[in-house]
């Protein structure tokens, strides 16, 4: 298994695997051929050197995905904060350890980056997600809000 950028051709992999649970059906549109709205949020977050959209593949099937972003802001002696989004393991693939590796490569390549914290959310319907993310080190240290529009 190999941890890389993800490239144009693996969008519809990762939006199939967002797509993949209760949750996700509400909000994606996986449908072939995928709306241009996928590949024109990819071709902006691939043009954002904050960002970092990345797949696990093994044997030229994308079976992971992740999203790094690097946030730099004033607070923190003008720190980088690093947030991960969008986390997925193709649903064969679960219970094998895939999550973990990618969230250590995310750690690892925040850290080299400079970052001095990493965050993520989770929906509160995930409880699995939760105390995976509990058995990494993460800490439900703040309440956090969204405003959806």
């Amino acid at each position: 298994m190999t941890i890389r950028q993800a490239h144009k051709e693996d969008v519809i992999s990762i939006v199939a695997m967002l797509a993949d649970d209760e949750l996700g059906r509400l909000r994606e549109d996986f449908r072939e051929p995928l709306p241009e709205s996928y590949y024109q949020a990819f071709k902006t977050i691939e043009e954002d050197p904050h960002q970092s959209l990345m797949v696990m593949v093994e044997q030229g099937q994308v079976i992971g995905t992740l999203q790094l972003t690097l946030i730099p802001y004033l607070t923190y002696q003008g720190g980088i904060r690093a947030q991960i989004e969008a986390v997925r393991i193709h649903k064969d693939y679960r219970g094998q350890g895939i999550g973990e590796q990618l969230f250590r490569w995310a750690i690892a390549e925040a850290e080299a980056k400079g970052a001095h914290l990493i965050q993520l959310t989770t929906d509160k319907k995930r409880p699995d997600a939760l105390r995976f993310y509990e058995k990494l080190g993460f800490k439900a240290s703040h309440e956090g809000m969204k405003l959806h529009f």
